[in-house]
């Protein structure tokens, strides 16, 4: 089976449904968009699948997008870890997410939301380590710390060593209920 078969099958599994009719794809390609804020066209997802006769081969960016939709850094990556012929993948983070200290440089700034109407601004200070900037209906407070090592939208984040004031530290999790958003 070629990788960008292996890629379509794995996608599949991932969704636990087939990608057949041009309804299936014009959803696929929702979700990509939902998931990585990047868009691909239904057209070029059916040139992928096969569903539509392609001359050439699906560009880089197209591959590198599809990998990342299940979680993989990009299609080479997905090409290196993908399971053998007839394995079963593992079951991959389905959401956009920041290995913080893979995809964050010292002084990035990110805005998180959660339900219902919170909004938290933080700065990385390196060493899996975050300072609070700004904060809106939440606990947490301007200049509070904590260590967070991943970051996965949709889900809740976990915060360890919450250093807020001279308060003893402790953990704290922001969006139990929906999960967290996050922008760069």
């Amino acid at each position: 089976m070629k990788q960008t078969e292996l890629l379509c099958k794995t996608i599949e599994q991932a969704l636990h449904q087939e990608i057949r009719t041009p309804k299936d794809f014009d959803q696929l390609r929702e979700r990509i968009f939902l998931r990585l804020h990047q868009m691909l066209s239904a057209t070029t997802l059916k040139r992928v699948w096969g569903y539509l006769d392609n001359e050439g081969e699906p560009s880089v960016r197209t591959l590198d997008t599809l990998a990342q939709f299940i979680g993989y850094k990009n299609y080479q990556a997905f090409c290196m870890h993908s399971p053998a012929d007839g394995m079963e993948p593992s079951n991959l983070a389905m959401n956009r997410h920041l290995d913080v200290n893979a995809d964050l440089a010292v002084g990035e700034c990110l805005t998180l939301y959660w339900l219902p109407d919170r909004v938290c601004h933080i700065r990385y200070e390196g060493d899996m380590r975050f300072v609070v900037t700004a904060s809106e209906n939440t606990r947490l407070k301007a200049n509070d710390t904590f260590c967070c090592s991943l970051i996965i939208e949709g889900e809740p984040l976990y915060l360890s060593q919450l250093q807020q004031g001279d308060q003893e530290q402790t953990n704290y999790v922001c969006g139990k209920r929906g999960g967290i958003r996050y922008e760069r």
